[in-house]
């Protein structure tokens, strides 16, 4: 009677070590994806907050330019000349062209 021998065939260590990888690999790929995806979704939070506060601040510019136009205006200056009391005299203005 002959005895099936079952062969067994060893495996160099670079076929373990590249089979090792092929498993790290797969059980480490779900848990990089996850911490990218939470990464990306911390980013556009801070990028919405981000626009928010550039929003705010271009609303205060635009207030502060506004203000800076009122208080610029002649009506504005003749008024508190006269509060100072200065005069305005059209004789004493002399304009300067190029």
């Amino acid at each position: 009677m002959k005895r099936n021998v079952k062969k067994r065939l060893k495996m160099s260590k670079f076929e373990k070590m590249l089979y090792v990888l092929t498993i790290v690999l797969m059980l480490s790929t779900p848990f990089a994806i996850i911490f990218s995806q939470a990464t990306l979704s911390q980013i556009n939070f801070e990028v919405e907050k981000m626009k928010k506060t550039i929003s705010s601040q271009e609303k205060t510019n635009e207030s502060l330019t506004m203000k800076i136009n009122e208080l610029a205006s002649l009506d504005k200056i003749q008024q508190v000349a006269k509060e100072q009391g200065l005069s305005y005299n059209n004789a004493n203005i002399k304009s300067i062209s190029e």
